[in-house]
């Protein structure tokens, strides 16, 4: 385990000065979303709310007494990452050298502790130990906020209220029935804990005491938390000894504007439609998975059909990049190949936040509705960027990359 630096949990109004004081609320005060009623209010609004829903009125105390809100929490929720990072450099880091080979110690250290997950869960150790590895570093990197105040914090600002509020809830069933004390919750800034990064109603859902000793200690104990991420995988529909994902070839001429990446088929449909594996065949029980095509970059770069263990993987991180780079670190753990994708347009990244905005603004512009202009391209907007290719001669693959963006600018400007 690493020295996490601790955050004060309670903060004793005696004990603070008057400098700390207005350093905290000049911190806060050019912060937009900071709410119009002060903190305190919400803070004992709520510790009122809990007692009154029968928490023990000295866990209330232990969470609540005294705390102040964290501006640097404020910060981070409301400012987006301007540039979005290409998927192969997201997995160039996540299956990089050192994260292999620090997995592989880091799983030999533990070997019987995963065996007997394994078992008892039906869900791959080298799986556990590419989630272990991308969550925390393998134990190493936890977070050091006080998860209390973040969730406070959050709860506040308002913007996720009644979903911080429920955590804070789940915080208070923890200390309740011992599985955490008030000093063990230290996590992200956003509230996700220990090794396998729980957020705390997910802890009181899927959190397993694994050895036996009366706690679910994800942030010491390596079989609690690589048992608590099995028995989430497992619940979430995990298939013992099912791939995740095959890297696909595409035919010429593929039909992409009648391709949805929520539609499923089985294999056997697939390959009736000319799709093959990049390398080799398919095997007969190949033909009979379940499998949604994902095409993350555009139809120039690498496809895969996924099945039912990468949706389950999607349920602890709904994240395309992250499933991925989950299955390249196990498979480079079982077999000392990650057998990465390659053939990624490095010269068509995705687009950055303020180009989305501009692009969702021109394709409306255009009589494409994109559903909305927040910089987010989701469903909606990946719907009007097909209908755009669709109406240009492009291929309609619904890829928010360059390419797209200096053809929808241009197409704007030549109205």
């Amino acid at each position: 385990m690493p020295n996490l630096v601790r955050f004060p949990l309670r903060l004793k109004a005696a004990g603070r000065s008057a400098l700390a004081g207005l350093v905290l609320a000049s911190s806060l005060a050019g912060l937009a979303g900071a709410q119009d009623i002060p903190f305190t209010a919400w803070r004992d609004g709520f510790a009122s709310d809990l007692r009154s829903e029968g928490v023990d009125p000295a866990i209330v105390s232990a969470m609540l007494d005294g705390l102040e809100p964290d501006p640097t929490v404020i910060e981070r929720d409301q400012t987006q990452p301007e540039f979005v990072r290409p998927i192969w450099q997201y997995l160039e880091g996540a299956v990089s050298d050192a994260r292999v080979s620090n997995g592989q110690r880091a799983a030999a250290g533990i070997s019987d502790t995963l065996i007997g997950v394994e078992e008892r869960f039906e869900v791959d150790r080298h799986i556990l130990v590419g989630i272990w590895g991308l969550e925390s570093a393998y134990g190493e990197i936890q977070g050091n906020f006080d998860v209390v105040r973040s969730l406070s914090t959050l709860a506040w600002e308002g913007r996720r209220r009644g979903w911080a509020e429920s955590q804070l809830r789940a915080v208070a069933q923890m200390i309740a029935r011992g599985y955490a004390s008030r000093d063990d919750l230290l996590g992200s800034w956003a509230g996700a804990m220990g090794q396998t990064q729980f957020i705390p109603a997910t802890y009181m859902e899927r959190a397993v005491d694994f050895d036996g000793d009366g706690r679910r200690d994800i942030w010491r104990n390596e079989g609690d938390a690589l048992g608590s991420a099995a028995n989430l995988l497992a619940r979430a529909g995990w298939e013992y000894g099912e791939p995740v994902f095959t890297q696909v070839s595409l035919p010429q001429g593929f039909d992409f504007a009648g391709w949805s990446e929520s539609q499923r088929r089985n294999v056997a449909d697939w390959a009736a439609l000319g799709i093959s594996p990049a390398s080799g065949e398919w095997a007969a029980d190949d033909l009979y998975r379940s499998a949604r095509l994902v095409i993350p970059a555009g139809a120039n770069a690498p496809a895969f059909l996924v099945y039912r263990n990468f949706e389950a993987l999607l349920r602890y991180n709904n994240s395309t990049a992250y499933a991925l780079g989950v299955a390249y670190l196990a498979r480079a753990f079982e077999t000392g190949d990650a057998g990465m994708a390659t053939g990624w347009p490095t010269d068509n990244p995705p687009i950055s936040r303020s180009q989305s905005r501009e692009l969702q603004e021109a394709l409306a512009r255009l009589g494409y509705d994109p559903g909305g202009l927040d910089g987010v391209v989701g469903p909606n907007t990946r719907r009007a960027i097909r209908a755009f290719q669709s109406a240009n001669g492009l291929e309609p693959d619904g890829y928010a990359g360059l390419a797209l963006y200096n053809a929808v600018i241009a197409a704007d400007a030549a109205r």
